[in-house]
């Protein structure tokens, strides 16, 4: 069970909800069956040699599209397992299936998960969403003590603007938002709804410029706290924490040496298969990325060379 009361969700995400988050990958095995051994291998990695301070689970980039619901039971599990009280824990609950989305956050929260997050639903037919996306997030939040997460970007082909979202952050146990739009409506909505939501989103170029001029408090959530960063060379962190203790000018210089690793990885990102290229970015720097389950797209012999030969020249420290 969560360690807070419903009615104490916001005070405990003003109070815990802190520091750089990362979306953490599915390892599958050649017969893509999923990898327990190799998915707590890399949490070992990410907590304890890169002290991340939450793991985001089941997200896109761990292709919760692809897994079946006991598959995403047994994540939540073994995560809240490996990691104990390391780090903190958010839960992507997210399902076209509204019953799907509840069994995932009631499992979340009986296990001991810290938050859930669920991403705004596909709507069609749909000119004005506001209502119904209101209507969505208090259903699942009047069901569950958890506190939730919002999770929106227009790749559902709506927008939900900054009032919507305030509208939503006064439901009693809706602590925070991953709020992938552009940076007006993030500066906005972090303006109207200070010390009420915590607001984010998963641009690390711009992670920076958050803290400093939205005073944003989390990272909220991608690969680059994994994939930029080994246990020898971690200048996300440290970048982060000078920025935090109000040293900009140290914290600006090393954000900008970062701009090699930035640069290769998104130059050498093919059409269409992101997930693939962060997975074998992730098997260079000696995690287990794997490949990549159906509908996505697996890397090509010559995908592969470009990264690598990208990979070796950025000037990410290994050892």
């Amino acid at each position: 069970m969560v360690n807070y009361s419903k009615k104490n969700a916001k005070d405990y995400a003003q109070e815990n909800f802190k520091g750089i988050f990362a979306a953490g990958m599915t390892p599958f095995n050649n017969d893509l069956s999923t990898d327990e051994n190799a998915l707590r291998s890399n949490l070992r990695h990410w907590v304890d040699d890169l002290k991340i301070s939450g793991l985001f689970i089941n997200g896109k980039q761990g292709e919760f599209f692809s897994m079946s619901l006991p598959e995403r039971k047994k994540q939540f599990e073994i995560v809240v397992d490996e990691v104990g009280n390391r780090c903190k824990t958010i839960m992507s609950c997210s399902d076209e299936n509204l019953d799907t989305v509840l069994e995932l956050a009631e499992h979340a929260q009986n296990i001991g998960a810290d938050w859930i997050i669920v991403h705004a639903p596909p709507l069609y037919f749909h000119t004005d969403v506001s209502s119904v996306l209101k209507e969505y997030y208090r259903y699942i939040a009047d069901r569950i003590d958890i506190g939730i997460a919002i999770w929106h970007q227009p790749d559902y082909n709506y927008l939900l603007e900054p009032e919507v979202c305030a509208d939503i952050a006064e439901i009693e146990n809706v602590v925070a938002i991953k709020y992938s739009v552009d940076r007006e409506r993030y500066s906005k909505l972090t303006e109207m709804t200070r010390g009420k939501l915590i607001v984010s989103t998963s641009s690390e170029e711009f992670w920076l410029e958050n803290i400093i001029e939205l005073g944003w408090q989390v990272y909220l959530c991608s690969t680059p706290p994994f994939l930029m960063q080994t246990k020898y060379d971690q200048r996300m962190n440290e970048y982060t924490r000078l920025a935090m203790t109000g040293e900009i000018k140290r914290a600006t210089l090393v954000r900008d040496s970062l701009e090699p690793v930035r640069q290769a990885l998104q130059t050498t990102r093919p059409p269409d298969k992101p997930q693939a290229q962060q997975k074998y970015w992730a098997d260079l720097l000696g995690q287990t990325g794997g490949l990549v389950r159906r509908p996505l797209l697996n890397l090509t012999s010559n995908e592969k060379i470009k990264i690598k030969k990208a990979f070796d020249n950025c000037g990410l420290k290994l050892t």
